[in-house]
């Protein structure tokens, strides 16, 4: 299986909104998006306006590493937030529904690596680390699956 990899540079927190915004545009039952990057690199902000995006009115979506995992209704679907930080291993993800989420709803991962061998292989894979500055973050992101070929296609430069 062949993976691609691309990085993006997102020069402020309002870049990394519209990145955001214009990937959730493009985003249907069953995609996931694992969410890397250490605590403050902007896992959550990239998540936030992915879901605002897509919700029909807005609301305050919140971080979820107290719920570890958060639902809004989408349209045709519905988008699972999950925070797996405070997991301890993949067993404890099967009690939160997550799985069966993956086949069926956007679902968007931050701390993946709890998933272990769990995680998804039709994933799209994103790292945010901080660029030159304190609002630039790079996005390293990587991928298996031909379908973000598409999905990813004219939003990366």
């Amino acid at each position: 299986m062949m993976i691609t990899r691309r990085t993006h540079i997102l020069a402020s927190p309002e870049a990394t909104c519209a990145f955001a915004r214009a990937l959730g545009a493009r985003l249907g039952p069953g995609d996931v998006i694992a969410l890397e990057g250490d605590i403050g690199a902007g896992k959550t902000h990239f998540s936030r306006c992915l879901i605002q995006s897509l919700l029909a009115a807005p609301e305050d979506v919140p971080s979820p590493t107290y719920t570890l995992v958060q639902t809004y209704p989408g349209t045709g679907f519905e988008i699972w937030h999950a925070d797996l930080y405070r997991l301890t291993g993949p067993s404890e993800v099967f009690e939160l529904g997550l799985i069966d989420a993956f086949e069926t709803e956007v679902c968007l991962v931050e701390w993946p690596d709890r998933l272990g061998d769990l995680a998804p292989e039709t994933a799209l894979w994103m790292r945010l680390t901080q660029g030159r500055d304190e609002n630039t973050r790079e996005a390293s992101l990587h991928w298996s699956d031909p379908k973000w070929d598409t999905a990813l296609k004219g939003l990366l430069t």
